[in-house]
């Protein structure tokens, strides 16, 4: 099982060939589609690395990826100029995820 990254962010990705991953660098919203289902479609890909802002390009693609395959795991992670997601964004999680107020 191999990851890839698919990044807006060519420090991110650089980061990530350093460390043994590699990826591809998009930048529009077909490019980063096209990218993703090629990854999608790769039997060795198990893990797919999606920075953060790419993900808030396409976010009904990858809860359906996430909802309708096994395979591969999409993360989301932030670059390094860190997370942009609201200080409650766990808390408004579980509410939306499973109802419960916490």
């Amino acid at each position: 099982m191999k990851f890839t990254l698919i990044s807006d962010k060519i420090d991110t990705l650089t980061g990530m060939r350093l460390a043994g991953i590699n990826g591809v660098f998009v930048n529009e919203k077909y490019a980063l589609l096209d990218a993703l289902n090629s990854a999608c479609e790769d039997p060795e890909i198990g893990i797919i690395l999606l920075t953060e802002h790419l993900s808030f390009m396409i976010p009904e693609e990858i809860h359906k990826i996430r909802i309708d395959k096994h395979m591969p795991i999409i993360t989301i992670i932030p670059d390094r100029h860190g997370a942009q997601r609201a200080d409650d964004y766990i808390t408004n999680y579980i509410k939306q995820s499973i109802g419960i107020k916490i």
